[in-house]
């Protein structure tokens, strides 16, 4: 962990080098979801490439950069485009961007994805506030020896995404005429989908929405002392009985039509921040 802490001041210190600001507010944008970066003003941009201890995005959608500037008044990073379980990184590979927007002066993560709806209730392009999750990754981000500068040992989870954002993100697109619900998200290993009969159990257990990501970034972000503000949008319908394959070309364009929706609420969401 000492060497962690290491290894996110060396990031953060070349962020600082290529851009001056204090971000309020650090935004990963999940698959298909990337467009919301075009809206960021004052921007500069840095390749996760040119970053030390930043891992390679090898999913085909996502840009692989970090964007740096200002949405809707607020300073904020994003990341365009995340690190994935199931894409070989460690957990704490995954999560280290989360980190690096605490030490750059961060306070808040609001995260995206695209998920599997079960929910019978939930279309195609839905938006969905995560009020809860659920993680069966079969690996955790804090495990092993805890620095406690960065977080302490047992964080506790009763309020993981936050209920003040929750409640400004439904108003806000309330306002909006978007459709909103709020729901559980459930992050499991990938990077294959689900059986019928894991879809059963995982809606039996509680879970509204399922997808590959998300869990780790938001503990670490409890871990840090963050507020967490989380949304999905449905890419596909995962109901068992009427389950068909699925085609991830139409994923992506259903996705950008859900992205289309939170490159909207977003910043509106972002206006009460600033």
């Amino acid at each position: 962990m000492q060497g962690l802490a290491k290894q996110i001041e060396e990031a953060a210190a070349v962020i600082r080098s290529r851009w001056s600001g204090t971000p309020k507010a650090g935004l990963i944008l999940g698959t298909g979801l990337g467009g919301l970066a075009e809206q960021i003003c004052n921007k500069t941009i840095i390749p996760y490439t040119e970053i030390p201890h930043f891992p390679m995005s090898t999913v085909q959608s996502h840009a692989g950069q970090l964007v740096c500037g200002e949405l809707s008044g607020v300073p904020i990073v994003a990341m365009e485009g995340r690190f994935h379980f199931y894409e070989g990184y460690t957990m704490q590979q995954v999560t280290f961007p989360v980190r690096v927007m605490k030490a750059l002066g961060a306070d808040t993560l609001v995260v995206t994805n695209a998920a599997g709806g079960m929910n019978p209730h939930f279309d195609l392009a839905d938006v969905v506030v995560i009020d809860d999750h659920i993680n069966l990754m079969g690996d955790n981000p804090l495990r092993g020896i805890n620095d406690d500068k960065l977080g302490p040992r047992f964080p506790d989870m009763c309020e993981p995404y936050s209920h003040k954002l929750n409640e400004i993100a439904l108003q806000s697109a309330l306002e909006l005429g978007i459709a909103a619900h709020k729901g559980v998200f459930v992050a499991v290993a990938g990077p294959n989908l689900e059986t019928r009969a894991e879809y059963r159990m995982l809606r039996g257990i509680g879970a509204d929405v399922v997808g590959m990501s998300t869990v780790p970034e938001v503990i670490v972000a409890v871990h840090a002392g963050l507020k967490v503000l989380g949304f999905s949008i449905v890419t596909d319908i995962c109901l068992p009985d009427a389950l068909e394959p699925v085609d991830i070309q139409k994923i992506l364009a259903v996705a950008a039509t859900g992205g289309e929706k939170l490159s909207r609420l977003i910043p509106k969401v972002f206006d009460s921040l600033s």
